[in-house]
Order: structure tokens, then sequence, then C-alpha cells
């Protein structure tokens, strides 16, 4: 089973719905993740599965981004407090599947997981 991490207004990950529904069958779980945040111990799962440290998951393009955090140096502990605390930072969409992960960017990327 997939679990998709997404923004429901993000035509990303929109569009990697979709690439996922064309390409399998398999059942998936959504997780809005600006509604249902993940929690500090689920985002270090998250890295853990995707091989990064949590800059690597920050959305660098977001206004919050450059407005307080650009330029920072800050711990792995300290990031993934701000991103729990600050889910629009976290990059989208995120597809687990069988203690793997991978960021849907560019949609493609999908593809690889399922």
């Amino acid at each position: 089973m997939l679990k998709i991490y997404f923004k429901s207004t993000c035509s990303t990950c929109k569009n990697a719905l979709a690439l996922i529904k064309e390409n399998t069958d398999e059942d998936y779980e959504l997780v809005e993740y600006m509604v249902e945040t993940p929690s500090q111990k689920e985002i270090k799962e998250i890295l853990k599965m995707l091989g990064l440290k949590a800059i690597d998951l920050v959305r660098k393009k977001e206004s919050l981004y450059k407005t307080k955090y650009d330029g920072k140096k800050l711990t792995n502990t300290e990031w993934i407090k701000i991103l729990a605390n600050n889910p629009i930072l976290i990059e989208r969409p995120i597809v687990v599947k069988d203690g793997k992960a991978i960021i849907g960017r560019p949609i493609e990327r999908v593809l690889e997981i399922i």
C-alpha cells in the first residue's frame, strides 16, 4: 500500500496522484500534511526512508523559508522541529511504500516506487 503525503491545492501533487492512478491499481492512503501535520518522529522516519537530511526536505522557494530561514546554519534536529511546526516548508509530494520513500519532483519519479 502506498502512502502519499500531499497538498490538495498543489498541481504537482495532483499530477503525481493522477500518474499513480494511471500506472497502478495498488491501494493508497492520502495524507494531506497541511491538515494532518507529521510529527517530528514521523518526519525523522520519512527522512530515513528518503535517505536525506532535513534541510534536503525543505522547500527553499517558499516565502517563509526566504524570509525566516535562508542562510541560517541549523542542525538536523532543529530543521525537523521547524518542519513539524511549519509543514508548508515540507517538499511534496512524498510517496512511501515498503519502508522506502521518494519525493515526486519531477512527478515521473513516483513511477520508481510503484
